[in-house]
């Protein structure tokens, strides 16, 4: 069975992923550097692509395509993509594969039925991304939602009883402040805007779509945590359960209009390259985020609304002013210290604690050193977009 297909796992079967183990030290320390490198890539394109691509389609001239119907498309192609890649696992055996999903999906229904609640809550939060995009600036958007670190540790300290460390607390606040200033420069007419949009309800979209995404991430963690099931086996569970109340929802909010002009209605090459995107491009980040620690992942996060902004103004006319700027530094700086490791976060607070006098704090003699965490520790994963992805390689 192929490692990608347990989601993070390394084992391999077959004599040619043994060999990797026999590479001298230099040459396995470049070929991952090399993959920490093109992951970081990975992860700042696709953050910043899917924003600014349904940005793009949602602001061209002509027929306005249905959003519904656009998450229900991403939801049926990821599905599908999942299927193949079980089928791929299983050699290409049709039996097996019939078998092992009668087991996972239909023996197992209760595993199966408890992703129904995080399937309702992602599809709800892709509906309203939709919303949020098509009233705010790419850029502003790309800040604004960054809130759901704020959303995902609140929810992580409530639900999982986890603890956050002081310098992650106003990591937090720093977000928080940044968001708010990026806010009051857009509610102060940062530029001109196209009448159709709406920065309020843009503004309630994200919020809303946040709020979502952090309760979903953590709860999908706590129901999931000690489970066996591959990545790709709970997308499809997931996919299953999102086509259906995608549908749901769409003939809730869209279906008159949907019935008469038909299903891919506005649909053009930019549309589709945005379906495209939401279908692999979290499931190709699902790929290649076990080789970003916690640090990459946040420097990509940060890449990404420098890449958004920049892309904003070239392709949108977003004009950046010094509020705009100062709130998108604070919140690039908040991702930033919010990712770092426990190890780092004490050394900072040691070196600040420092420069301000004696350190009170220090080891006293003949005692071991504390032991060193891991900078992958067990803390949030923060990516856009789709986190139901990233929280199952972390938890699979």
């Amino acid at each position: 069975m192929a490692a990608v297909g347990a989601g993070g796992s390394t084992a391999a079967a077959g004599p040619g992923a043994v060999s990797t183990g026999a590479l001298e030290p230099g040459t396995a320390s470049a070929a991952h550097r090399r993959l920490k490198y093109i992951s970081l890539a990975v992860l700042v394109v696709q953050n910043a692509s899917l924003i600014l691509s349904i940005r793009y389609a949602r602001t061209l001239p002509g027929d306005r395509f249905f959003a519904t119907t656009a998450v229900v498309m991403a939801e049926v192609l990821k599905g599908l993509t999942c299927l193949l890649l079980l089928f791929a696992q299983k050699r290409g055996n049709v039996k097996h594969l019939i078998l092992f999903l009668h087991e996972a999906v239909l023996v197992q229904y209760v595993d199966t039925l408890k992703l129904a609640v995080p399937s309702l809550i992602y599809t709800l939060q892709n509906n309203l991304q939709y919303v949020a995009i098509s009233n705010l600036p790419a850029a502003t958007f790309q800040v604004t939602y960054q809130l759901k670190i704020l959303t995902t540790a609140l929810f992580s300290v409530l639900m999982l009883n986890r603890s956050l460390s002081r310098l992650q607390w106003a990591s937090l606040l720093l977000l928080f402040t940044g968001v708010a200033i990026v806010q009051a420069q857009q509610a102060g007419g940062g530029g001109p805007r196209p009448l159709d949009q709406n920065p309020g309800a843009g503004l309630a979209a994200v919020v809303a779509s946040c709020l979502s995404s952090g309760f979903a991430g953590v709860y999908f963690e706590k129901i999931l945590k000690g489970s066996s099931g591959s990545v790709w086996l709970r997308n499809l569970q997931l996919g299953l359960f999102g086509t259906a109340l995608g549908l749901v929802g769409l003939w809730w909010a869209e279906g008159t209009a949907v019935a008469s002009r038909g299903f891919f209605f506005g649909y053009t090459p930019a549309v589709w390259g945005v379906v495209l995107n939401q279908a692999f491009g979290g499931l190709l980040v699902a790929v290649v985020v076990k080789y970003a620690d916690n640090i990459l992942k946040g420097f990509a996060t940060s890449l990404s609304i420098v890449l958004s902004t920049v892309a904003s103004i070239r392709l949108f006319g977003f004009h950046v002013d010094p509020l705009f700027a100062l709130g998108a530094g604070l919140v690039i700086g908040a991702v930033y210290l919010y990712s770092l490791p426990r190890g780092a976060a004490k050394a900072i607070a040691s070196a600040s604690a420092s420069a301000s006098g004696p350190c009170v704090h220090q080891q006293p003699p003949g005692q071991p050193p504390p032991p060193q965490l891991s900078s992958h520790r067990g803390d949030l994963i923060t990516e856009p977009f789709l986190p139901k992805l990233l929280t199952k390689v972390k938890g699979s």
